[in-house]
């Protein structure tokens, strides 16, 4: 049997469980404790239309998903807000696993999307995004939650792209079945530097160099009315790959 397959998603309903959400985070992303989300918040996003769910191997919880009930332009939607794998998991599909519960959740409740943002940076997190689940991004946010203790923000502006999750598109549900994403010919592209990773750590200020040139990038497209489609990858670069809206997306 494999890693993966010895986990179970389900939903969290226990304190002790709750709690684990807590440490989660401290051992994920290295956050000082003023910046964690309250088990008691926690708590109250799952009673109160919110979604927690947690990955379990036996009885040691490995990941989790956060959510809250989001609401705009008319529309009801699902805001998710973390996901969190410990490190020796994250090859073992736990969090595709985490979303694919999101969604069906989502879905029985009769809701058509899910959102969160995500540091355009993190190329891995921007493969899984678009690739891997089939979001779409056409908003960029700039210094989201401001600076923060994480030594993977390296001290940068939070700046976050929206990912939109269209539960029940052609392109989604695709992608959940086992497809690909097409890539549209001609589409416009952003690159980041793989090296920025270790620019957060080491050179502050030509990560930030990088940073703020991305920045204008998608500013500039997204005002053009371009989202981001695809995503490519290689050992030096990641790849944005933007194309008009796609048709059916709603506007």
């Amino acid at each position: 049997m494999t890693k993966a397959e010895t986990i179970a998603i389900r939903a969290c309903t226990r304190l002790e469980e709750y709690d684990r959400c807590v440490e989660l985070q401290r051992l994920v992303w290295g956050f000082a404790d003023v910046e964690l989300v309250p088990k008691d918040v926690i708590v109250v996003a799952g009673s109160t239309g919110g979604q927690v769910f947690g990955a379990f191997n036996g009885s040691e919880m490995v990941g989790f998903l956060l959510s809250f009930p989001g609401y705009r332009d008319g529309r009801s939607y699902i805001h998710s807000h973390m996901l969190a794998v410990l490190p020796e998991y994250r090859d073992a599909g736990v969090g595709r696993r985490l979303k694919l519960e999101q969604r069906a959740d989502a879905l029985a409740r009769g809701l058509e999307l899910v959102e969160w943002t995500f540091d355009p940076l993190e190329l891995k997190n921007a493969y899984f995004n678009i690739e891997r689940l089939g979001a779409i991004v056409r908003r960029y946010i700039v210094n989201k939650y401001g600076r923060t203790t994480s030594p993977l923000h390296g001290g940068l502006p939070t700046d976050r792209l929206v990912a939109e999750w269209w539960l029940k598109t052609p392109r989604v549900e695709g992608v959940v079945k086992g497809g690909a994403v097409a890539h549209a010919p001609g589409s416009r592209r952003i690159s980041v530097p793989a090296a920025v990773a270790q620019l957060k750590s080491n050179d502050r200020a030509t990560a930030e160099r990088v940073q703020t040139d991305v920045r204008e990038q998608f500013q500039k497209s997204f005002a053009e009315g371009y989202a981001v489609t695809g995503f490519e990858a290689s050992e030096e670069s990641g790849t944005y790959l933007l194309e008009p809206v796609p048709a059916g997306i709603p506007r």
